[in-house]
């Protein structure tokens, strides 16, 4: 069972579905809802767990309820929280988040502006087989960056629009956005901006880009992988999943194509389901699936 190290933020999100995305100041009735736990990091974390790997969060929350829900939440889908940290003169971050019925979603989140930044209190933690990281907490994901240099394992940045070039610079691995690689290198043409990020870094880079699949450059060509097609119900939490399944595959000796393409099959597996974490597949579902395809 592969050890991943996940690092970055934990949410917890109220979602509700709707036919279309709310435009006036008005009240509108959802047609469903539920509480799920949420944020980058720790939807990674679970996917990674769901998929068979083991997996422990490096995260902050406030000592407060919401912190409550997302560690109970947590534990109940496996994953390790003994690295979480609790500061009880802050709060835990929360969304709102709406679906509408083509599974696209809109989210308004709450993030304690006071929460300590620092992260030099995880460089103890120990050996892990890969470490992953989100921006939204990027002394966290620097600090995890250099653990992963440290033993000489991947490490992994899941580049959003809050990346710094120290992180970049530090990972072997870049898996950005495609919001946050056009707000990082000001540049809308993919290869234009893939080959920016390639001169400031020696690691291996690569664009999500929702159901267009992932690309990447290879000898200054731009490539493609494409995703499997799917009945689209809900895309919250795609990007999240994308790089847990990422990680847990370079984890058990995969390529970097090969656990591109696993990651691709589980980000859409995720998609064609609705529930938040409640539809991320298991790794029985996901092989199956791939064994679907190959027939």
């Amino acid at each position: 069972m592969s050890k991943i190290m996940v690092t970055g933020v934990a949410v917890v999100d109220f979602i509700f579905k709707i036919k279309s995305m709310p435009k006036e100041p008005e009240k509108y009735r959802a047609q469903e809802a539920y509480i799920s736990g949420g944020g980058i990091a720790a939807n990674a974390s679970v996917c990674i767990s769901k998929l068979g790997g083991d997996a422990t969060l490096v995260t902050r929350v406030g000592k407060d309820e919401i912190g409550g829900i997302i560690k109970n939440q947590l534990i109940a889908d496996g994953v390790q929280v003994d690295k979480m940290k609790e500061y009880k003169d802050n709060r835990s971050s929360f969304s709102s988040v709406y679906i509408d019925k083509k599974g696209e979603r809109q989210i308004v989140n709450y993030r304690d502006p006071l929460l300590p930044e620092d992260a030099t209190w995880i460089s103890d933690i120990e050996e892990h087989d890969v470490y992953l990281a989100d921006t939204r907490w990027n002394q966290g994901a620097i600090e995890t960056m250099k653990i992963a240099k440290k033993y000489k394992r991947p490490g992994i940045l899941d580049a959003e629009d809050t990346v710094s070039a120290e992180a970049i610079k530090l990972a072997s691995h870049v898996a950005f956005s495609s919001y946050g690689l056009k707000k990082f290198t000001q540049e809308t043409n993919l290869k234009k901006a893939l080959s920016y990020v390639c001169k400031i870094t020696d690691a291996w880079v690569c664009v999500t880009n929702g159901d267009k699949g992932v690309f990447f450059l290879q000898d200054n060509i731009l490539k493609n992988i494409a995703t499997p097609k799917v009945d689209v119900k809900e895309t919250l939490g795609a990007g999240d999943v994308w790089h847990g399944a990422f990680a847990l595959s370079l984890g058990e000796g995969k390529k970097e194509l090969d656990a591109v393409r696993f990651a691709n099959t589980v980000a859409s597996l995720k998609c064609a389901g609705f529930g938040g974490r409640g539809s991320f597949p298991s790794r029985q579902e996901t092989e199956e699936f791939l064994r679907g395809q190959e027939l």
